[in-house]
């Protein structure tokens, strides 16, 4: 069997993106928070949202506000429901812009 009939392996693989150079620059965290931030702002906005109401809903109950914490622990379901609702959208509309 000639070596150009085989298989790649892993390791060539490896050779090969040393041999081809970075073609692209590496994200750092943060770059790609602002990005993804950029892209669809909602989605973090609602995640802070659900963790502070979460948050707030369980210190007022261990602080035995239990009004104030029933009323936060609803509010940290509709900021998760808002949460999912922009992260549906985002992905659909990101698929419709790759189908363009």
């Amino acid at each position: 069997m000639s070596k150009d009939n085989e298989e790649p392996t892993d390791l060539d693989w490896i050779q090969l993106r040393r041999d081809m150079g970075q073609t692209h620059q590496i994200e750092t965290l943060k770059e790609k928070f602002v990005r993804k931030f950029g892209e669809n702002p909602f989605v973090p906005i609602g995640c802070l949202a659900t963790a502070g109401a979460l948050s707030y809903g369980l210190w007022c109950f261990r602080t035995g506000r239990t009004k104030l914490s029933q009323q936060m622990m609803r509010m940290r379901i509709v900021a998760q429901g808002f949460t999912i609702t922009a992260l549906v959208v985002g992905v659909m509309l990101t698929a419709g812009k790759s189908l363009k």
